[in-house]
Order: C-alpha cells, then structure tokens, then sequence
C-alpha cells in the first residue's frame, strides 16, 4: 500500500529536475547570447537580426551564407563574432586563381628529412571566413564540401579530421555578376542558413557616417581590441549541448516536415528543398527559442527560421521569375496551406 505513492513521487521529483535543468539550460544561452550580441554591437551599427541569426547558425553547430552588397558589413560581422566567442579565425580570399590546396592544405617534400610532410591550409580552424565565395570556380567552392558536412579534410588520400565546432560563414554580393561563378546546388545546401544584410536604417546610417569621422569608427575600434572574448574556455560547446533539453512536440517537427515537402510541390518552385533543409529548420528552430530564454519550440519560431533555411534550397521556376515572384512570396504563400499545430 504505501509503495505507490512513493512511485508517484519519485516521478514527480523526477519530472521537477528535468525542468529545473531545462530552466538552467536555457538561462546559461540566453546569457551566453545576449553577452555577444552586446560585443558585436560595438562595431556593427544596425543588423540586429543578421546577427541574431548568425547566433542562431552558431549555436546549431551549422555554417551560413552572408549575402549583401559592398559595405553592409558582412566581413566584420564574422571576425567579431569569431573574437567574441574566443574562436580560432581564419580568412579565405575568394578568386578566380584560388586553387583547391591553397583551401585545403598539401603534402610538400622535406629534403632534410626525407619525407613528405603536410602543410596545413587555412581551413584547419575553428572559424573560417570564405570572403566572397562565389568568386572562385566550382572546382575550388568544392574544397568545403566535405568539410562543412563531416568535418574532416582529405589530402593525397588521407583523411584528417577538423575541430568539432569547424564553423564555415562565407559572403557574396547579390547584384555583382562579373567574374564570378553560382553555388552548386550541393554547396548551397551544406549551408544552413542564408543571412540578408540589407541597408541600415537612415539613423543607423546617419550614426555610422558620424563614427567614421571620429575615433569611433566600427574598424579602429574592432582593431583597438574593443572586441572581447565574452565566453569562457569550452562554454559555447556546453551551450550547444543544452540545445538537447529545448522540447520539440511532435506536432512541430511535423509541421517543419510539411512546409519543406510542400517547397517540392508548389507550382511556382522547380526545385524545392531536400530532407537536410528539415534537419536545418528544426536545429535552427531550437536555438532560436533557446536565444529568447524558453525551453520549447513553437509554430513562431519555425516560421521565423524557415526562411533563412530555405531561401538559398529552393528554385524557383523561369516563368515565375520572369513575372516577378519573390521566394519571400512563394514561402508566405506555403504557410498559409499548411495547418498550424496548437
């Protein structure tokens, strides 16, 4: 008669530590993000949700394509985000001549030792900054595929394996055509996110313009080392893995699975996304919610993520282009199909 009872509250203890730990979880990436965001806010004037999204493509343990014209502040964004999280950096200058090894790395012969010996490329890193990425020929994008999906690196038949948290965050300009070459399909689709870096407002622009003529100009001050680490020794590693104890019912992981499916049957894509883009949603989805301080995922939070995730995944057909559509339209359109779960 009395072990009852104490089964039932054994449970209801057990349940009252998992939402403690899940309470504690999402407090340590709220303070861990809203610690960044303060830190990139000194030298980028505006972008509040580039920069919130590129939390969220950091936190998921994804890699995001930066589009933007000349001057928003794409390049910046990144070295401070890397700075602040205390991440090892390295930057890539994307060009026609750019070659596959000079990414990668290769084995050189050492006449003193007799042996070949490998001289690692700028993609041994935790951060890597590939600056306008659509200016190197496909043979050379090709050199990240692998290593943006597992994380390791094949050179001269032999494979090496990358940092656990190897984060590729790569720029292009929209509007520029000259000498350069469109993502593959495939490498498009390693990336998680596509973050749009519009303009900054008048007052943002009018702020800046003032900065530039003083000492505080976003570039001097990110050189004077205004920019500090803000996380400690192996917390971003501890805040992804309590992206675990975000719940996701589901009725949403579901409702994630249907707006990608329905990217693959609507009349104006020719194109749509594939399962990773679900995985994307879903991850992203997670860490945004996380970010805002809660310990579950709502049918909010998938809207807000879907279009980053699939803006860059779909193809619109050339009929559609021609009369104007926007993928913006097509995805608005595809939510108001698809039943939201309550």
């Amino acid at each position: 008669m009395n072990e009852k009872p104490e089964v039932n509250s054994d449970g209801k203890a057990e349940s009252a530590r998992a939402a403690t730990q899940s309470s504690e979880s999402s407090a340590m990436i709220t303070s861990g993000a809203r610690r960044v965001r303060e830190a990139l806010s000194r030298v980028i004037v505006g972008q509040k949700e580039a920069i919130d999204l590129a939390l969220v493509t950091l936190l998921a343990g994804g890699h995001a394509l930066i589009e933007g014209v000349p001057g928003v502040g794409k390049t910046q964004l990144v070295k401070a985000l890397a700075r602040a999280v205390a991440g090892d950096f390295q930057r890539i200058q994307f060009t026609p001549d750019l070659m596959p090894a000079d990414v990668t790395g290769t084995s050189i012969f050492d006449l003193r030792t007799q042996e070949f010996r490998l001289v690692r490329g700028p993609i041994f890193t935790n951060f890597l900054l590939a600056d306008e990425i659509n200016r190197a020929p496909a043979k050379t994008q090709s050199a990240l595929l692998q290593a943006m999906q597992e994380r390791t690196v094949t050179i001269d038949r032999e494979t090496h394996r990358l940092s656990p948290g190897f984060t590729v965050f790569a720029t292009q300009n929209p509007i520029e055509f000259e000498g350069t070459y469109p993502l593959p399909e495939a490498q498009k689709d390693r990336f998680m996110m596509k973050i749009a870096m519009s303009f900054p407002e008048r007052e943002e622009e009018v702020s800046l313009a003032s900065r530039m003529l003083g000492t505080e100009a976003p570039e001097a001050v990110f050189e004077s080392g205004a920019v500090e680490p803000v996380l400690g020794a192996g917390e971003l590693d501890r805040m992804r893995e309590a992206l675990a104890d975000v719940a996701a019912r589901e009725e949403l992981i579901r409702y994630a699975v249907d707006i990608v499916r329905k990217t693959r049957a609507h009349e104006s894509i020719l194109v749509g996304a594939g399962p990773r883009a679900t995985q994307s949603l879903l991850l992203a989805s997670r860490a945004a919610a996380a970010i805002e301080g809660r310990d579950f995922v709502t049918p909010d939070d998938v809207r807000a993520m879907a279009f980053g995730v699939l803006d860059h995944r779909v193809v619109l057909r050339p009929e559609s282009e021609i009369e104007g559509v926007r993928t913006q339209e097509v995805l608005e359109a595809i939510f108001k199909e698809i039943v939201v779960p309550r």
